[in-house]
């Protein structure tokens, strides 16, 4: 999980948190602040909300677009309860909450990706196999 996690206030106008994720390389971003999480606007957000729809980016703010309905998990939970849910709800990224409610960190599928290749012997084993033959295996 990261824990620099970057919000961004719902009553910006979707130029500029696009923008933001562009600068910060993310395909999603928080809204509200960390004690207050109002939605997430993710770049399919953008991409149906604003763009497919023909809404001006200047104009529309980030709250009438964003995903509301958070799914998040607690910062106790393993991993397999983070996948569970992203999974169950189709998600590709996941807020982590404290014991207080406030957001600590940001599980991304590609967080978790990383972390099943590097812990995964039979896959790094594979893969060494594969990249030594030059082939896939029959």
């Amino acid at each position: 999980m990261s824990t620099a996690v970057e919000f961004t206030a719902g009553d910006v106008p979707v130029k500029e948190a696009a923008e933001l994720m562009g600068e910060l390389d993310v395909g999603a971003l928080p809204i509200g602040t960390a004690t207050a999480l109002e939605g997430i606007v993710t770049d399919r957000d953008l991409l149906f909300r604003v763009v497919a729809a023909g809404l001006d980016p200047k104009g529309t703010l980030v709250r009438d677009v964003a995903s509301r309905a958070v799914i998040a998990c607690r910062e106790a939970d393993d991993l397999q309860v983070a996948m569970d849910l992203m999974a169950a709800n189709h998600i590709r990224r996941l807020p982590v909450m404290d014991d207080h409610g406030a957001v600590c960190g940001w599980v991304t599928l590609a967080d978790i990706s990383r972390k099943l290749l590097v812990e995964s012997r039979d896959l790094q084993g594979a893969l060494s196999r594969i990249t030594e033959a030059g082939r896939a295996p029959d």
